[in-house]
Formats: C-alpha cells, structure tokens, sequence
C-alpha cells in the first residue's frame, strides 16, 4: 500500500484555507450549565457570526457611565449590580447571580473623549414578574430580540473589544443580515459586550459581541 506524506507548507496551507473559509461556528456558554442565562434559539451561521433570536427576557441596567475606559466602566457599573443583587435594593430582596453580564458601548468620536457605557444584570425568571427597584438603575423589558454574535476567548479589555466588533461588523457586510443591521444602527459603531465568567475563573472563558436588531422573517 503506498504511504503519502504531506509537508508541513502544504498542512499550514489547509489548516489556514480552513480557518478562514469555514463557518466560525459559537459554543453553547459553560458557564449556562451552572448559572441561568437567557434562552435563545440560533437562526443562522456564518462566517465569523451566528444569528441569535433570544426569547424575552428582564435586564437591571446602570444610568449611562462616561468613561475613557471599557473595562473601568464595567467594573463601575458591575459593582451597583452586584450590591443590587445582594440585597442593595427596595425590596431588601437577594438575588442569584445570573450571565451574561452586559456592557453596552456607544464609542466616542475621537480617542481620548469618554465613550458611553450600560452595564446590564439578567433578572432570573423566577424575579421578573416584578424585580425589586434601585435609585441609579432601571428595569428593562426586551421582547424576542435579535443578535449578531461573535465570539472571542480570554478576558474582554479596552485592547481587543472594538476590535472584535469591528470584526464582527466586517464579518456580516454583503451578507443577507447587513441591511437589517445598518438600518438598526445608522453609524455602525456601538455594540454590546457580554460577558459570561467570572474575573477569577481563566479557563474555558466565553465573551461575545453582539450586535441587537430588527428583524421580520
């Protein structure tokens, strides 16, 4: 029987057609498996992409946050949600911790004016019929939404989060879900952040850019 080698420029050769051709397809959250998440139905994939329709669901969200800094706004706004869900709220009321914990992100004109920054807390179902109030935060009711979602691993930072929405921008351009984006977000900057772990966990972590719109099958 004959033996066929393949060189190492020739596996290189396949490994990158394969990176770059094939669908980049999103992984189920870990962190889902042990803590409530939204619930979502996946509609499409893409190259670099999935298309999200996520059932309706109950965000606790900050006032909005200027700031220079993705990663000081989040911690500014996770910190009031985290007294929120301890107890730091009207109702006294303590709350499970939930994911993915959101950042919204309407960048700034120029690199060294504050951008605008929400950071948003899932409400678990069993809270939603009526979550307890705060000063400082507001309930949020969002019906089926749609998302674009890109995936990326290690830790979300002010370095690589415009970049993977830019990537995830240029990854939906020419395709069926573009003019629906565009039409949702006339300067196709902002975006929004979710993050799934926690900031001691450094295995196995899961962030995704998503990008909200409207659609009519």
């Amino acid at each position: 029987m004959a033996t066929f080698h393949l060189s190492t420029q020739l596996i290189l050769a396949i490994l990158n057609f394969m990176m770059f051709h094939y669908p980049a397809i999103a992984i189920f959250p870990p962190a889902c498996n042990q803590i409530e998440c939204p619930s979502y139905t996946v509609i499409a994939t893409g190259d670099g992409f999935e298309i999200r329709s996520i059932d309706s669901s109950v965000w606790i969200t900050t006032a909005p946050i200027a700031d220079i800094s993705f990663i000081n706004a989040t911690q500014s706004g996770f910190h009031q949600l985290y007294n929120y869900i301890q107890g730091n709220n009207d109702e006294h009321q303590k709350i499970e911790m939930t994911a993915p914990v959101l950042t919204d992100v309407q960048p700034s004109e120029g690199p060294f004016c504050d951008s605008t920054f929400q950071v948003s807390f899932y409400v678990p179902k069993v809270n939603q019929g009526n979550p307890p109030s705060e000063n400082g935060l507001k309930e949020q009711n969002w019906g089926v939404t749609y998302v674009a979602v890109r995936q990326f691993d290690g830790f979300a930072a002010d370095d690589n989060v415009g970049k993977e929405a830019a990537a995830l921008y240029g990854s939906i351009a020419g395709t069926n879900w573009s003019d629906a984006i565009n039409n949702r977000h006339e300067n196709a900057t902002d975006y929004i952040v979710a993050q799934y772990n926690s900031p001691m966990e450094f295995k196995n972590r899961v962030n995704e850019i998503w990008i909200t719109f409207d659609w009519e099958s």
